[in-house]
């Protein structure tokens, strides 16, 4: 007899089979128990008794696969999030970026952009921002939109203002976006050296001769054989001495690829990229 855990494990990846056959979208990586955390919730909120009924609608209702693929998607992200790493960066990663004529950086799973954003916001107030190409990629082309038009929500300008203040900012906040009804948006020119695009992290390939990778608070939604993936992925995107910024609850500590890193701050959960030992 199946016990109800194992049970739910199995509507879990039949679930998450279907919905990639349909989307191309694939979750099967990704932490299992995010991923039943999710799909009950959405059992809940449409009454369905199961997940396993979710298979029928995936298959032919397409708004729903679409709907499914948006709940499962990790959009969780705000303005100068976890103020610390960006002190870290601006004390750390920043001074090595100036040693460079041209500045490459990779905002990996940058969902509604409010942190690409912010990094813009840190690089211009250091005088590096007109030297820099960022590209900033998400698997979710309808954060990315929202991204791209650099609006947020006006109801977080309070806790935006005091995550800047935090961050070291040098000025105020508010001289980064202005009001447009119940909207606040980013003023364009920090965007203008950005470059939003589609990109999956568990099926596509690298970016190459990057000097710095962010990608926060994304790790803890994977399992350890795709973490290990999507570090290899970073580690060959990476110039030699190049940066990698995780989020507060993530760590290489258990990675197959620890030793590829450094530690710069363990805290801020900032690496750099040990030099390749070229042999004689």
């Amino acid at each position: 007899m199946i016990e109800d855990y194992q049970l739910e494990e199995l509507e879990v990846s039949l679930v998450l089979q279907t919905l990639q056959k349909c989307t191309g979208v694939d979750f099967s990586d990704y932490a299992k128990s995010s991923m039943l955390r999710r799909l009950t919730d959405v059992k809940d909120s449409h009454g369905f008794a199961n997940i396993a009924d979710f298979i029928v609608p995936i298959l032919h209702q397409p708004g729903f696969a679409h709907q499914l693929h948006q709940a499962l998607s990790i959009t969780a992200t705000e303005a100068f999030r976890f103020p610390y790493a960006f002190i870290q960066i601006k004390e750390a990663v920043i001074p090595a970026l100036k040693t460079y004529p041209f500045v490459k950086i990779w905002h990996a799973g940058c969902s509604t952009g409010e942190e690409v954003y912010s990094l813009a916001i840190l690089l211009k107030e250091e005088g590096l921002l007109e030297r820099v190409q960022i590209y900033a990629t998400d698997y979710n082309e309808t954060v990315l939109e929202k991204a791209k038009q650099g609006c947020f929500d006006s109801r977080d300008i309070e806790k935006y203002e005091n995550n800047y203040q935090q961050s070291g900012g040098r000025l105020k906040f508010s001289d980064y976006y202005h009001i447009e009804g119940e909207a606040a948006f980013f003023d364009k020119e920090l965007s203008e050296n950005v470059l939003f695009s589609c990109h999956n992290l568990v099926t596509d390939g690298c970016f190459g001769e990057m000097h710095f990778i962010l990608c926060r608070n994304v790790f803890i939604y994977f399992n350890r054989n795709l973490q290990d993936r999507v570090l290899g992925l970073f580690y060959e995107s990476l110039v030699s001495r190049g940066f990698l910024c995780l989020g507060d609850k993530e760590s290489l500590a258990f990675s197959e690829l620890k030793e590829a890193f450094e530690e710069v701050n363990i805290k801020a959960r900032l690496f750099r990229k040990q030099p390749v030992e070229v042999s004689s």
